[in-house]
């Protein structure tokens, strides 16, 4: 399936060449292109990822986009470009000097990979899957945000921190969008198919909510120069492996909500259905009155983004 499979990657910092590291290993698509501003710190990274995929045989190349027009015919197109949320930096203050960028990026996705998937990576998450969805004209089912995968990842890892045990085979949900709002679902999280309630107390359960909801802040505080990037890569390397390889696995990632769950026009992370065309399917799950409320606040959260964009008229072609 991986042959003549062509990835653009636009932003080589942290997250997008740990991106291209990750695919260039699996060697599940022909070239990688990276696209960042800055050029030879990007060319460097080509090279040397090129070369650690010749030495596990791998038949990837990796090059760089020296302009928009040498990102042509994409099958799929991660954006991770924008400017980093430093500690103490609310998710909404980067939301006016993102949206611009992917403004940017989007129209050169559009007309040189009009055919492309895009995989938005870029935080405030939700609302710049949105940006990217109204900017590029393409159907919701080609724009596609990562945040579900990592969520979901973060407490896992908890549940095994708090647990001591079962690696490998639980399996925790989060819905709704990337931030303090998101919505953990420990309802639906399991651990070798046993619920998880039935291994940890209520209390228990709850710190890992708190701490799952607080995941990315954690790390930032603990790094100080900038924020994950290792959790966020992979998560969007299972994104792209399962539309390469049309797998119709199931992942929670934010899309355009038309009438599912009853909302419209906003952007938010539920379980859906990855495969060759992007989304392939929105799965709808039942939720309680608990879930349902902190669901509508998640998406309240992103509605506030969207309607601050619409308020300075982001939209109007400016």
């Amino acid at each position: 399936m991986g042959k003549g499979k062509r990835v653009g990657i636009i932003g080589a910092g942290n997250v997008g060449s740990t991106i291209a590291y990750s695919l260039a290993m699996l060697g599940s698509c022909h070239e990688i292109i990276l696209r960042d501003n800055k050029m030879e710190i990007a060319k460097g990274k080509a090279l040397d990822m090129s070369q650690a995929a010749a030495a596990v045989r791998s038949h990837t190349v990796v090059s760089v986009a020296e302009k928009m027009s040498d990102l042509t015919d994409c099958d799929i197109v991660v954006i991770t470009a924008g400017s980093p949320r430093l500690p103490g930096m609310s998710r909404d203050d980067l939301l006016m000097i993102n949206a611009k960028i992917t403004r940017e990026v989007v129209a050169g996705i559009a007309q040189y990979s009009p055919n492309a998937i895009i995989i938005m990576v870029s935080n405030p998450l939700d609302v710049m899957t949105y940006v990217a969805l109204r900017e590029s004209g393409f159907e919701r089912s080609r724009v596609i945000g990562m945040a579900g995968i990592l969520d979901s990842a973060r407490m896992a890892a908890f549940i095994q921190e708090k647990l001591g045990y079962g690696g490998g085979q639980i399996r925790a949900s989060v819905m709704g969008g990337h931030g303090d709002d998101m919505v953990p679902l420990p309802r639906y999280s399991t651990v070798a198919g046993v619920p998880l309630s039935d291994l940890l107390t209520q209390d228990e359960i709850d710190g890992i909510v708190q701490r799952t909801r607080k995941g990315g802040a954690e790390i930032v505080a603990l790094l100080q120069t900038g924020s994950a990037y290792y959790a966020p890569a992979k998560s969007t390397a299972i994104m792209i492996e399962a539309i390469l390889k049309d797998t119709k696995q199931i992942h929670a990632c934010a899309v355009y909500l038309d009438g599912e769950y009853g909302y419209h026009d906003v952007v938010s992370g539920v379980p859906v259905m990855l495969g060759a065309n992007g989304v392939e399917k929105i799965i709808q799950i039942t939720l309680d009155d608990a879930e349902k409320k902190m669901f509508a606040d998640s998406c309240q959260s992103v509605q506030t983004l969207i309607d601050t964009l619409n308020t300075n008229n982001f939209f109007q072609g400016a």
